[in-house]
């Protein structure tokens, strides 16, 4: 059975997006990003709220040519990863392997858990706070950057109670830590 993984980089006050919607503060650096990489080599399908599905949609078609091998490792890797976007509004997906649900299914999800051969990855706070709340996520990769923004999208839905078991932490040279808990659910 696949694990589902919710990965997020957040404010140290627990944002992903500040009141603005602006997240550039979040840009991973090449050491940040080749772990996100080691963990997207996990995955066979992910799954995306509309929002975030349509910023991640650049890499479908980014010319990653002449961009380091971090960033054409990660793009690879999103390319070859299902999709699947839960939305009532969008009305089709612009991306290879991508198919549309009007809404989110607990029961759905956890077929797909345990038919997949690869993990599955919730992406967007919004989701993951529906699979946090269902029982769902199997594990929590927070990437904490050295930033307080005030507000904003937050990265862990409120009213959730959960007792998590922390597995590791990295730092890194620009400040980030990584936290990588698993769920006791």
């Amino acid at each position: 059975m696949a694990k589902l993984i919710y990965s997020a980089i957040t404010s140290l006050d627990g944002y992903v997006a500040d009141e603005d919607g602006n997240f550039d503060w979040s840009i991973p650096d090449e050491e940040v990003h080749a772990v996100v990489n080691d963990l997207m080599r996990t995955v066979g399908t992910q799954l995306y709220g509309r929002r975030l599905y349509e910023v991640m949609l650049a890499w479908e078609t980014m010319d990653v040519a002449d961009e380091s091998a971090v960033t054409q490792d990660f793009a690879a890797a999103w390319r070859d990863s299902d999709k699947i976007v839960y939305s009532t509004t969008l009305e089709a997906v612009s991306s290879e392997r991508t198919r549309i649900e009007r809404g989110f299914d607990p029961n759905v999800v956890a077929e797909l858990k345990a038919s997949a051969e690869r993990d599955v990855l919730v992406g967007g706070p919004e989701l993951a706070g529906q699979a946090l709340k269902a029982g769902l996520v199997d594990e929590v990769h927070l990437f904490v950057s050295p930033v307080v923004v005030g507000g904003g999208t937050r990265a862990l839905p409120d009213g959730l109670r959960l007792d998590l078991q922390l597995l590791d932490q990295r730092r890194f040279g620009n400040g980030v830590v990584h936290l990588y808990y698993r769920t006791s659910s």
